[in-house]
């Protein structure tokens, strides 16, 4: 069976729905065993309250350009349509669902709670036990795994479940396929095969690629720097320390 996971993001009026904050977007990103298929749901909402300034400083989206959007209720069906049955993944999941939770709520829809029709993997967990100690917010992830964030001045829930999107195929062990969707595949039957499985097998005739190796010159240029980076740290030097073990 398929493994859907749906990435997703919100952007918010202010910090607890418990002080009657909204949603006011939501992007969502699909993954199908671990490929990104292009298919994706984003939509703005009006949120019936004012935008808190500071909440205003980090998405930018403003209560005017929110006043002839829906509310929630208009486009629930949509939604839960779209991640019901899927796995979640979410950076800082409680504060997510916590919001949708209370949506479902005020909206009095027949779903209470979001974990009754999704798994949910919280991505911000899964980096702080891979990288303990370290920055693990979103921008940190993407200078950590050389994802491009440079489009994000502003937090967007869409563009940020894209990148999430990225930073979790990365951190966990990286994207099988670059294929996109069944659309974009090849007609090409081994290429199509190769692409579902994830694996791209090469034709066992091929011609043998060569074995080329380091000269003197470049023989001398490594272990003048690996003697380099030894002295700086003071005599740890992994790399040195396992050619002198093999020599």
């Amino acid at each position: 069976m398929a493994s859907r996971q749906i990435v997703l993001d919100t952007e918010t009026t202010g910090l607890e729905p418990s002080q009657g904050h909204r949603i006011i977007e939501i992007g969502c990103v699909e993954l199908v065993n671990r490929r990104l298929t292009g298919r994706h749901y984003h939509q703005y909402i009006q949120p019936e309250r004012e935008i808190d300034q500071g909440a205003l400083e980090v998405h930018g989206i403003s209560n005017d350009f929110l006043s002839d959007k829906p509310v929630f209720a208009k486009v629930v069906d949509e939604f839960v349509d779209f991640i019901d049955g899927a796995e979640l993944i979410i950076h800082n999941a409680p504060f997510d669902i916590g919001f949708m939770d209370h949506e479902f709520k005020l909206a009095g829809y027949k779903v209470k709670k979001t974990v009754d029709i999704c798994g949910v993997i919280d991505s911000l967990v899964l980096a702080r036990k891979k990288h303990p100690g370290q920055k693990n917010n979103l921008d940190a992830l993407c200078k950590r795994y050389a994802i491009d964030n440079s489009k994000r001045d502003l937090h967007g829930a869409l563009l940020d479940a894209e990148i999430l999107a990225d930073v979790y195929l990365m951190m966990t062990g990286g994207q099988t396929s670059l294929h996109l969707s069944s659309e974009s595949e090849s007609d090409d039957d081994t290429m199509r095969d190769a692409g579902q499985a994830g694996i791209i097998r090469l034709d066992k005739s091929r011609k043998r690629l060569p074995v080329i190796a380091a000269s003197n010159e470049e023989l001398e240029a490594h272990q003048a720097l690996l003697a380099t980076i030894n002295k700086k740290s003071d005599g740890h030097c992994l790399w040195l320390n396992t050619d002198e073990q093999q020599a």
